[in-house]
């Protein structure tokens, strides 16, 4: 199979797991704080891929030799990336929060790529990309939510943080074992979170019933998933696996309706038609172009 299509695969199967992640946290006790639960999450995810790191002689070698600059802006970006969009929901409300963070990533990684990278999107790509995101917030807007500046900000910075993962990640994904690469990472997300176990309430967490979505969000939803990731950036364009990350809220959605029960609406079924058309596309679009040279 071509290394592409590996690397779109990846990516797409990446994004279905983050997309159980609300489902999961609803199991979870109502008494939760968001921020115990980004921590945990980060926590148990760079153990399981610590683990994956330590099972092969390559990966285990390579720990000695990365490159820390790139490796410490990835791992801060995507801890500050889990904070930052924890709050921006409470603050912003889920929908709105949620729409601006997934929303705005592909058009970070674009204004990068463009003005520091100078590589052109494609008349396709952009196109594809625009569906996406639109159909991305049809799906997670929702009337009710109660907006407010600050948390708007918080949002943006969120998904700014989530392409500055994917940018530092993308840079070195083919030098480094993807394995390596993530354990590292997550590793450094995990000591910039931990914080909130000491300052926050997390008797909830010690509940029996607590730990089984705890450990599936930490293992399958964040360990896994950012596996899978990390391997898929390798592979293809930033700004392609960032758009089809937007695969999530689709995911949410159908889980949503096939086990919460959710009524659907038009607008989010133009939704996630929009979201499906504008992924089909990016998977067939060519690469961005650079700009002819004199």
């Amino acid at each position: 199979m071509p290394s592409r299509t590996l690397g779109l695969l990846a990516v797409i199967l990446a994004a279905i797991l983050w997309g159980t992640t609300g489902t999961v946290q609803s199991l979870l006790p109502p008494e939760r704080e968001p921020l115990v639960v980004a921590a945990i999450r980060l926590g148990v995810g760079a153990a399981t891929l610590g683990l994956m790191a330590l099972a092969t002689p390559e990966s285990r070698r390579a720990l000695a030799h990365l490159p820390w600059r790139p490796v410490l802006t990835a791992g801060l970006a995507i801890g500050l990336y889990n904070l930052l969009f924890f709050v921006a929901v409470t603050k912003a409300g889920v929908g709105v929060g949620t729409a601006i963070a997934i929303g705005s990533a592909p058009v970070w990684v674009t204004v990068y790529e463009v003005l520091v990278l100078r590589r052109l999107p494609g008349a396709l790509q952009g196109v594809a990309q625009g569906l996406s995101i639109l159909g991305a917030v049809l799906l997670v807007a929702e009337g009710g939510d109660t907006t407010s500046l600050p948390g708007v900000a918080l949002a943006a910075g969120a998904g700014a943080s989530y392409a500055a993962y994917s940018l530092a990640t993308g840079r070195i994904g083919e030098r480094v074992p993807s394995g390596t690469l993530a354990a590292a990472t997550f590793g450094i997300a995990a000591c910039l979170a931990a914080p909130a176990l000491l300052f926050l309430p997390v008797a909830w967490s010690m509940k029996p019933d607590a730990w089984p979505a705890l450990l599936f969000l930490g293992t399958v939803s964040t360990g896994l998933a950012y596996a899978l990731f990390t391997r898929g950036l390798a592979r293809i364009a930033t700004s392609t696996a960032v758009t089809l990350s937007l695969v999530e809220p689709l995911t949410a959605w159908i889980l949503a309706i096939w086990v919460v029960g959710e009524a659907v609406t038009v607008q989010r079924l133009t939704g996630a038609l929009l979201v499906f058309v504008g992924l089909a596309l990016v998977t067939v679009a060519p690469a961005r172009r650079a700009p002819a040279t004199p």
